[in-house]
């Protein structure tokens, strides 16, 4: 941060988010947001990072040569337990319920945010039609999930000055996408692996899964997108 590197540790838990200190300067801060909210660092944020949630099998088959963190045994009962997921869900939130809320407080949803837009994704829709071919504002975007049910990424569909509409492969395991304009496969990277694209890379886009709760908390403005909808581009088109 402004030429300084930060070193953070846990400092506490808000409406179940993890809350980070750093060590340099004792500044707090959120962790959906990356911004510091207490301390001589207030008001400026974390330059945010493509990141993964995939499971191990996803990850496994992209990166055969991957080390794994191996826990240390003297701290495993520092460890979040096996089912800590389980046990959250019973957890109250304190997030105020809207009665024209579209999701339960608990719903996952994956949450995109593109400047001063953003928009909730249910991950159960996302199953239903994957891929989602939408556009946030005047971006194009690709949201897709692995077989699996849990692997979700998401990529910018401008290519080279080339807008691409992908379809999914039928009864492709692992996942292979085919783009409408050229008939290139595309597989879940994001990598064109056949066809005119081949070589090819989509740009990723960040994606957050988080609760419903907390997304519509740091995003007050976002739409949900809903499965069957058109993009606004191709709506204004019909």
């Amino acid at each position: 941060m402004d030429g300084q590197r930060l070193h953070f540790h846990l400092a506490g838990i808000n409406n179940q988010n993890f809350i980070m200190q750093d060590e340099e300067t004792r500044t707090w801060w959120q962790q959906v947001t990356g911004e510091a909210f207490l301390g001589p660092l207030k008001g400026k944020r974390l330059e945010p990072l493509i990141s993964d949630e995939v499971s191990f099998a996803t990850w496994k088959r992209e990166n055969s040569a991957s080390l794994v963190l191996q826990g240390i045994e003297k701290y495993e009962s520092e460890y979040a337990p096996p089912d800590w997921d389980i046990k959250i869900l019973k957890k109250p939130t304190v997030t105020p319920i809207d009665a024209r809320d579209p999701l339960k407080p608990r719903d996952l949803v994956i949450g995109v945010a593109l400047g001063k837009l953003s928009k909730a994704y249910p991950l159960e829709e996302l199953k239903r039609q994957n891929p989602v071919v939408d556009t946030l504002g005047s971006a194009p975007l690709l949201l897709i999930i692995d077989p699996d049910g849990r692997s979700v990424r998401g990529f910018s569909r401008n290519l080279e000055g080339q807008t691409l509409d992908l379809i999914l492969k039928p009864d492709s395991n692992p996942l292979i996408l085919v783009d409408t304009e050229t008939g290139s496969e595309w597989d879940f990277s994001g990598k064109a692996i056949s066809g005119p694209m081949a070589g090819k890379t989509l740009a990723r886009i960040q994606t957050l899964k988080d609760f419903w709760f907390d997304w519509k908390l740091y995003n007050p403005a976002t739409s949900v997108f809903s499965a069957g909808q058109l993009p606004a581009a191709q709506s204004e088109k019909h």
